[in-house]
This record gives structure tokens, sequence and C-alpha cells, in this order.
């Protein structure tokens, strides 16, 4: 189903650790949303100069209910458009897209899968922990974040999976050390044959590396700054390798944000490889 503008209403705000959770009615949007997608918000008020939109995944979104659609989002505060989305109270208003994006694609028959989520970026696998047990799939999560306070999900997490591993940079909470120093211990234990990430494209590189080395399926949502997101403004291409081998330069909003994390030219991102479909002699920094 297309995309659709709704102006939506602020049910509830709280705070999650160093996140901001806004549960908003968004009806319409919740109606066709999978996991994996997102939507993209307007902030600072119609007299605002803040002209772009933020674009947040969809942590959680139901179809029918009393308002008639809701869509939950995680917010961190980032610089002064987050900070008005976290200033919202219940009964404001905003106005919403969505969903946007390509939404994770799930495994033809049950198989394990691994999710690993670092800081709010575990916001989008949530959904897609429902609808993998719905497949009769086991999930098992790996949480990271650089502090305890900026990890997301925890105790969901517990609720959801069959086990669920937790690093924190510093220590603070669970293991010190990152994600992927935990992963491999978990695919050995678990014997996953799938691997879902979503978080910092550090970490998602990381964890692309770890599944390639074994010969797993990687799925990554990537974080990629999106302007418009719906594929006008460009901001938000990154160089895919399609199954053709050749390189092109993908929206993330549209062409993903979920794309296969050996399809991406990680070392290239942010920049349009010399010989990228399209791109100048010599590429462009």
């Amino acid at each position: 189903m297309a995309p659709v503008q709704v102006r939506g209403e602020v049910l509830a705000r709280r705070r999650v650790g160093a996140y901001h959770q806004l549960e908003i009615a968004a009806p319409g949007v919740a109606d066709s949303a999978r996991p994996g997608q997102f939507v993209a918000v307007t902030v600072g008020g119609p007299a605002s100069s803040m002209l772009l939109r933020r674009a947040f995944a969809i942590y959680r979104s139901t179809p029918v209910g009393a308002y008639s659609g809701t869509v939950t989002v995680v917010v961190g505060v980032q610089g002064r458009g987050t900070e008005w989305l976290a200033g919202l109270r219940q009964g404001d208003q905003l106005d919403v897209v969505g969903p946007l994006g390509t939404p994770f694609r799930l495994p033809a028959a049950p198989a394990g899968c691994v999710l690993v989520g670092g800081g709010y970026g575990s916001a989008a696998l949530f959904g897609l922990a429902d609808a993998l047990t719905a497949r009769d799939c086991r999930v098992d999560f790996v949480l990271g974040a650089g502090t305890a306070d900026r990890l997301f999900g925890e105790l969901e997490a517990k609720r959801a999976a069959a086990s669920v591993t937790v690093t924190t940079d510093d220590g603070s909470a669970g293991t010190a050390g990152r994600v992927t120093d935990a992963l491999p211990e978990v695919l050995d234990r678990t014997a996953a044959l799938w691997v879902y990430a979503c978080g910092p494209m550090p970490m998602l590189r990381a964890v692309g590396t770890v599944a390639a080395s074994r010969g797993l399926p990687c799925q990554v949502a990537v974080e990629e700054s999106m302007a418009c997101g719906i594929g006008v403004c460009m901001t938000c291409v990154l160089p895919i390798v399609g199954d053709d081998g050749v390189t092109r330069m993908s929206r993330s909003c549209v062409d993903g944000p979920v794309f296969r994390a050996d399809q991406v030219r990680w070392a290239d991102v942010g920049t349009v490889p010399a010989d990228a479909l399209g791109a100048p002699v010599g590429g462009v920094a």
C-alpha cells in the first residue's frame, strides 16, 4: 500500500533511559506498516524554520483500536528537531507520513534468527521478532550500546526471545565490549541461519562481516540521513551492488532502509565510486 500523510495526535510520551518514546494516533499509517519500515514527521510546529522531516523506525504499530491505528517511535535527542519532538505532550498534533521504505524479508520456513540492535536502533527489531515468532522461528537478541542508559528494549527482548545477550562499551550493563564480540558465540550456541541488524553504520558493517564469515544471510536497516523520505532529494544514497554485479547509488528511503549487508559497499559509503552506474569520471567524494 502507498504511504499516507496524516495529522496525528500524540497519545503518550514517556522517557526510556536516554530516549523518548512517542505513541501517535496515525490512522492509515499503521494499517500496512511492516517490520523495518519507518515514518517521517515534521518538527518545530507550523511556524518553524526547520523544513526537513525527521525519519524514525516504527517501533510498534497497532492497526486497530480506539484511535483507529497507532504507531510508536523512539527518539534520541541529537539536535533542535529531535529536542522539539522529545518535548511534545499528550494531545499535541504531529504531521506524519508513512509507512515508508522496504521491510525486512522473512525466512520462507522456520529457522533460527539472531537480531542485533545498537542503541535505539533496536526499536526496529521488535516488530520483526513478533513476525518471526509467528512463523515459528527461534529468535535470539544481541543488544548493545555505549552505556546502560543507551540500551533499548532489554526487558522486552527477554519476553520476546529465547535468549538475550547484552553488551556495553563501558561495561555498565551486560558484558564490556561490542555486539560483534558476543555475536560469534551466540551464532554458535543457537545454530541460527539468519542475521538481522539495525544500529549505527559501523556496527552494521561489522555484523555483516561476522555473518559473511559464516556464510549466513544478513539484512541490515541502515541509518542514513533522510531529508525527504520519499526518494526525491537524493541525500540518503549509498553504493549498493545489485544481483547483476553492477553498483548503483541506491536511495536508503525507497530502495532501503533494509539491504543485504553483503551488497553494501561499506568502504565507499559517503562517496560515489568511480565504477558506479552513471558516476562521473573519477567519482565524486
